[in-house]
């Protein structure tokens, strides 16, 4: 680990840009320092690190995670995640504690919605009958962030998407104030609609009233009635 955590330093040092670096941190609105990389920086990191360090276990696979997400900058939380969806053999159930994990300390949507689409998503799809129960309690828990993730867990599951379970969640949280719960619901299914616009189209003036203004414009923005 400390060979990884050497080389990921050393990369980000590399392309850091102490200009950007407080531009980065202020559009995120967070005080976690950065380095200043451009993504494009990240995931050429990224691409290196998943040929130079290839977890054998998954206890390895789970150390090489926790390790750079314990560093304090934001670009190393981002290689911690590119390093989770680099090795798809890891990507199970068994790590939904370490997701779960991440998903509640990182608190803010440039690390959750990954976490959320990708690793949490990928787990839904392979393994579908264990992981629902997971996400049946995730979409009432009182971390916000859970609830997002339950929300938009099949955004990229096209037309393996369980409609009901989408449809469900979103009826579930309808009523919610906070932004990012409305802002996932219309997201959510928003990208559903462009596997099923009928099913979409008729949730949306079904729930016209239960569902809040932003959800339904989000979710609405390509249909036609």
């Amino acid at each position: 680990m400390d060979d990884l955590v050497e080389y990921v330093q050393a990369e980000l040092t590399a392309r850091a840009d102490p200009v950007r670096a407080p531009q980065m941190a202020a559009y995120l609105k967070t005080d976690m320092p950065f380095y200043g990389v451009q993504m494009s920086g990240t995931r050429d990191i990224s691409r290196q690190l998943k040929g130079r360090f290839v977890p054998q276990t998954a206890a390895e696979y789970r150390a090489m995670v926790e390790t750079l997400w314990a560093l304090p900058h934001r670009e190393e939380k981002y290689l911690a995640i590119a390093i989770a969806r680099a090795h798809q053999a890891f990507i199970t159930l068994d790590q939904i504690d370490l997701y779960r994990r991440l998903i509640v300390e990182g608190a803010w949507w440039d690390l959750v919605d990954t976490i959320a689409s990708r690793l949490i998503g990928d787990v839904l799809l392979n393994e579908r009958e264990e992981m629902r129960p997971v996400l049946d309690r995730w979409i009432d828990d009182d971390d916000m962030w859970l609830r997002r993730t339950a929300i938009i867990s099949q955004l990229a599951h096209k037309e393996r998407t369980d409609a009901d379970m989408l449809f469900d969640y979103c009826r579930r949280r309808a009523f919610e104030k906070e932004f990012f719960i409305r802002k996932a619901i219309g997201w959510a299914l928003r990208q559903y609609a462009r596997t099923d616009p009928e099913a979409v189209t008729t949730f949306v003036f079904e729930h016209r009233e239960e569902l809040s203004g932003l959800s339904f414009r989000e979710a609405s923005k390509h249909l036609s009635r």
